[in-house]
């Protein structure tokens, strides 16, 4: 029980920092992120709201302008067990990438970030 309080407290800290220290977004033209919005259509990142890895996978997004769809699988049952059944594991976060007929089950935050960086920064 004392655990499960700790966890939930440094949750909610980890999130108000994460509020307060907000990156700002890459600026592109309208051209440009209009073909960033295209391409991020085929991805959605399975997380859970306060998870550290989460929070720092979500930053970049962020900052690299990416408009990835957010799947709550912590508490939605249907993110949760489409997660387990497709993706093979609960664990987050995990990007999902849809890419010619083929679904890519991506975990781990640093793979993650490095994918999204290879993508998504020179757009």
């Amino acid at each position: 029980m004392f655990i499960k309080a700790v966890r939930a407290v440094l949750g909610q800290l980890i999130l108000f920092v994460d509020f307060i220290t907000r990156p700002r977004k890459k600026k592109r033209s309208d051209a440009a992120q209009a073909q960033v919005d295209k391409a991020a259509q085929d991805l959605a990142l399975y997380q859970f709201h306060a998870c550290p890895f989460c929070v720092k996978t979500r930053r970049n997004l962020r900052r690299l302008n990416v408009p990835v769809a957010l799947r709550d699988a912590k508490n939605d049952a249907g993110h949760r067990q489409t997660l387990l059944e497709q993706g093979g594991r609960i664990k987050v976060p995990c990007l999902r990438i849809e890419e010619n007929g083929q679904t890519v089950w991506m975990y781990e935050s640093k793979v993650i970030i490095d994918y999204l960086q290879k993508r998504f920064a020179a757009a």
